[in-house]
């Protein structure tokens, strides 16, 4: 059985996902100490939970510590990672509604389904766009375009927004499988240059609030861009939610690469300062000149290990998400990874066995 401390470095959730993920491709038991033990709320959350319930579900695993707050988890799958049809929602951890986040869970299943021999429906329910985790338009836009051109074919449709603290969205991700391929179906990423900035877009979305806040986001943002002297459409939109929300993402569309910039509304937020929030990540980004935005250089590094070439990309910045996440797969001898904090170039190669 493998150890993990899951107290390293950033110490957070990415541990518990990423070997979770890991556990699930490779058949590998895993034990987690100290899981998110120097959080105001140490031990698993609801969406960290959830996360391991779906993973266990998916490998039919033997699971010990899955509790609320628990701190030691232990997990063997008992077989590989079965397509199928799934359904896993946090309200059902804990009785209750909650915003816990979906792309979180998400996140941990996706490779392992994408890895199985058949093709798999995975309704998710729960937060759409929480803080502090990545919203499922970023996934939508971003990550899963980006894993695309490493050959995981995966879509996401959006049935309900849920925001912090109800809940209540609803997602559904199709994952085709990779059947029954002797080498790895996923490709090595190469993104060390990102070309030029072909289009802005963005959503400025409410749910159970008035039209006028999101029109005011999407205008705000766009005269932002319009200063900065980038061209960038923003679409005001009411959605179904079970509450009252509102948010506004942006992506940044490059000649190779996508970036994604998003902040949620609060209660004494106005929807122009929502909007400046998001826009301002996008222009420090644009100025900074990287391929590769720091949420999307960390998602990358557990792709870029299952596949069969070497990556390169370049981010924006390094941080410890990063080198945490790196120390998690190198844990599972599947891959080399090399940060060089002073190119900013992520290097991940499969270990030769």
């Amino acid at each position: 059985m493998l150890h993990i401390d899951g107290s390293y470095g950033e110490g957070g959730g990415q541990i518990l996902r990423t070997s979770l993920s890991l556990a699930a491709i490779t058949g590998q038991p895993i034990r987690i100490d100290r899981i998110r033990a120097g959080r105001s709320k140490p031990g698993l959350a609801i969406q960290h939970l959830t996360g391991v319930r779906a993973a266990a579900a998916i490998c039919q695993a033997k699971v010990k510590g899955d509790a609320l707050r628990s701190m030691t988890l232990e997990f063997i799958p008992s077989c590989p990672t079965v397509a199928g049809h799934y359904s896993f929602d946090v309200t059902e951890t804990t009785g209750a509604g909650s915003a816990g986040a979906i792309t979180l869970i998400l996140q941990t299943i996706l490779l392992p389904l994408a890895l199985a021999k058949g093709n798999s429906v995975v309704t998710l329910r729960g937060g759409t766009h929480v803080s502090w985790s990545p919203p499922i338009t970023y996934i939508e836009q971003v990550y899963l375009p980006t894993l695309r051109q490493m050959g995981v074919q995966a879509q996401v449709q959006v049935r309900a927004w849920g925001w912090y603290p109800r809940g209540g969205g609803e997602v559904e991700l199709r994952v085709t499988g990779a059947g029954d391929k002797a080498t790895s179906p996923l490709s090595g990423l190469q993104l060390l240059e990102r070309g030029t900035l072909q289009q802005v877009r963005g959503l400025a979305v409410v749910t159970e609030l008035p039209s006028h806040i999101p029109q005011r986001m999407a205008m705000r943002a766009e005269n932002l861009l319009q200063q900065a002297h980038l061209k960038g459409k923003v679409q005001p939109l009411r959605q179904r939610g079970v509450g009252p929300g509102a948010g506004i993402f942006l992506t940044a569309e490059y000649e190779y690469s996508r970036s994604g910039f998003g902040a949620v509304g609060e209660i004494g937020l106005p929807a122009e300062r929502v909007a400046e929030i998001a826009t301002q990540e996008l222009l420090d980004f644009h100025a900074n000149g990287a391929p590769v935005d720091q949420f999307l250089g960390d998602q990358l590094l557990l792709p870029a290990a299952l596949a069969s070439e070497k990556s390169q990309y370049k981010v924006a910045e390094i941080t410890t998400h990063q080198t945490t996440n790196a120390w998690v797969i190198e844990q599972f001898g599947l891959a080399k990874v090399c940060i060089d904090e002073e190119t900013q170039i992520v290097t991940v190669a499969a270990v030769v066995k």
